[in-house]
């Protein structure tokens, strides 16, 4: 695990965005496609903003990327808490990605329909292969929730599938989700977190005990032992006191 303390949003996700096109370029070196999982949230905003802006857009080679989603509300495309519409808002619609290369989680569908249906698109790529995706971008609650896995969820516990749908209490609604089975087998994975109200969860998930049912994040612990932790100066607040 490698800590990455940078002085707020902005410098994190500069730096951030300096990591992921290196990490692209290494990659493309050796297979002919990048497979990234996108965050939703307000923290990997300001990243997609800076990917979609020189000098990144000219660094990066859009063709070759191929780009799913961590999890989605179960909420249209056209509504602004949808995951996938932040990330064309700010990134996809400004850059040359083919759309065969974008693989939205969909909403449109009954939940258990669009499951198995980004299940199917995730064993296409990944059933044969060493590792899933190339990267893994995710961000973590105040609650220690990461992608829509949710303290005392009863689903935390389940390590075969590799999509399905929950139910947010605190939201009232369905979301659909990645789970540990294939995430952790990323080549890599880099958390996003930002601001003062995380500091205490972020030093509990980082250095207090495995508690999973009350922290979720602790079950992200990628095979290869490539997790990243971007964190701003507000959220490291406890690690660093």
């Amino acid at each position: 695990m490698q800590l990455h303390i940078h002085k707020d949003v902005d410098e994190l996700s500069e730096e951030l965005a300096k990591w992921i096109v290196e990490l692209i370029d290494q990659t493309l070196q050796s297979k002919d496609r990048f497979t990234i999982a996108l965050s939703g949230g307000n923290t990997p905003r300001s990243l997609y903003e800076k990917l979609a802006k020189s000098p990144y857009i000219q660094k990066i080679p859009w063709k070759k990327m191929h780009f799913f989603w961590g999890d989605e509300r179960a909420v249209p495309f056209s509504d602004e808490r949808n995951n996938a519409k932040m990330a064309f808002d700010t990134l996809l619609y400004k850059v040359d990605v083919p759309a065969e290369n974008i693989h939205v989680m969909q909403t449109d569908i009954p939940l258990q329909e669009s499951v198995e249906a980004y299940e199917a698109v995730l064993h296409r790529y990944f059933e044969n292969t060493e590792t899933s995706f190339d990267l893994v971008l995710l961000g973590m609650g105040a609650d220690g929730h990461t992608l829509s896995l949710f303290p005392g969820s009863p689903v935390l516990n389940d390590q075969h599938n590799w999509v399905i749908a929950v139910y947010a209490n605190d939201q009232k609604m369905y979301r659909i989700t990645l789970m540990p089975a294939i995430v952790n087998r990323a080549a890599a994975i880099a958390f996003l977190v930002s601001g003062v109200d995380k500091s205490k969860t972020l030093q509990e998930v980082l250095k207090g005990k495995y508690l999973p049912e009350t922290y979720p994040s602790q079950l992200i612990h990628p095979l290869n032992k490539q997790l990243h932790w971007f964190i701003d100066e507000a959220a490291a607040g406890d690690l660093i006191s």
